[in-house]
């Protein structure tokens, strides 16, 4: 299979390859050039399979950063 590079050095993956891997939008792609070739391979993040997993409170900043404050000052005494 063949795709062209623009002028922006942008090519399209032919449908076939991007079905094949795995790839859709916003995907990321890893290119390593291997003596003289280019290999490229989809960067699978499961980070976000985990999303809202953990149950999280509101929170509050100013205390979480004055706590940090007093715990480094603590440090150094």
């Amino acid at each position: 299979m063949n795709s062209t590079v623009t002028v922006k050095y942008q090519t399209t993956i032919p449908k076939a390859v991007r079905e094949q891997l795995g790839i859709s939008i916003n995907d990321a792609l890893e290119w390593i050039v291997e003596k003289g070739r280019v290999v490229v391979h989809p960067v699978h993040n499961n980070f976000l399979r985990y999303q809202g997993s953990v149950k999280v409170g509101a929170g509050d900043v100013a205390a979480d950063i004055q706590l940090a404050r007093e715990g480094r000052t603590e440090k150094y005494r």
